[in-house]
């Protein structure tokens, strides 16, 4: 079967809701055993129960990325039993705004989740991975490579997520590890439903519909599309791929001029 991770431990961060979920999800079915790294314990349980009711395995541990300590201790007791071959950094939030309306407690809360918390999770795991190689992909954006309006510092820790994957691509390739990001445009997760209820009530459909069209595929692109992604670069049909960005954006970053 292509695309197998049969007997393959997957760690998952932000692996509750959107994006995450349905890498979880997509990876357990090709046999992944999934290890969910999520700060939102309801959230983790549903993905949880829903991966096990199609058959697969995962586990949940409460984490807050940010945390370096708690990181380590989680992924060092994964390791205890396991091989990790695989860690996907999907934990992130975002921030709108341009500089000015962005909060020195703004810019310090996404930075210590979007930037820190890949980089607590990837010192984490490369202690574990140099023994037996392994795959790390990072969640990018469109903003890593584009500028986006009002996204001051959301794009400045994608931004930052870019260059860590190639930085650690770089130095860990005589180890058998392969580090890799994806860029998203603009998906149709629970966080956009969310911010178009609490900034454009009653006109949802409406602003749905207006961003939908900023892709020129005229759509938002969805979860499983990510997810399928993801699981081809972690499988060892990509065994040739690393250090590469790989777009998923409806042809926003080469066509929106």
């Amino acid at each position: 079967m292509k695309f197998s991770l049969k007997n393959k431990i997957a760690i998952v961060t932000g692996g509750g809701s959107g994006i995450g979920k349905a890498i979880s999800k997509t990876l357990a079915q090709q046999g992944a055993y999934i290890h969910i790294l999520e700060w939102n314990a309801d959230n983790a349980k549903i993905t949880k129960s829903e991966i096990e009711n199609e058959g697969g395995l995962a586990e949940i541990h409460a984490c807050n990325v940010a945390n370096q300590e708690d990181v380590i201790n989680i992924i060092n007791n994964i390791s205890k039993n396991s091989t990790i071959h695989i860690l996907i950094n999907c934990a992130g939030v975002a921030h709108i705004g341009n500089i000015e309306k962005t909060l020195e407690v703004d810019l310090d809360r996404v930075y210590n989740v979007n930037i820190k918390g890949i980089y607590n999770c990837i010192f984490a795991v490369i202690p574990h991975m140099k023994k037996n190689g392994g795959v790390i992909i990072n969640m990018a954006s469109v903003a890593s490579s584009v500028a986006v309006s009002d996204r001051f510092a959301y794009s400045m820790s994608k931004g930052a997520t870019l260059t860590m994957t190639y930085s650690v691509a770089k130095d860990y390739i005589g180890y058998g590890i392969r580090c890799n990001s994806i860029s998203p445009a603009r998906i149709h997760t629970p966080f956009v439903d969310g911010f178009l209820k609490n900034n454009y009530p009653g006109k949802e459909q409406k602003m749905f519909e207006k961003l939908s069209k900023t892709q020129p595929v005229g759509r938002m692109g969805m979860p499983q599309e990510v997810a399928d992604l993801a699981l081809y670069l972690c499988s060892d049909e990509a065994s040739f791929i690393t250090g590469t960005d790989f777009p998923i954006d409806g042809g926003f970053i080469k066509l929106n001029g």
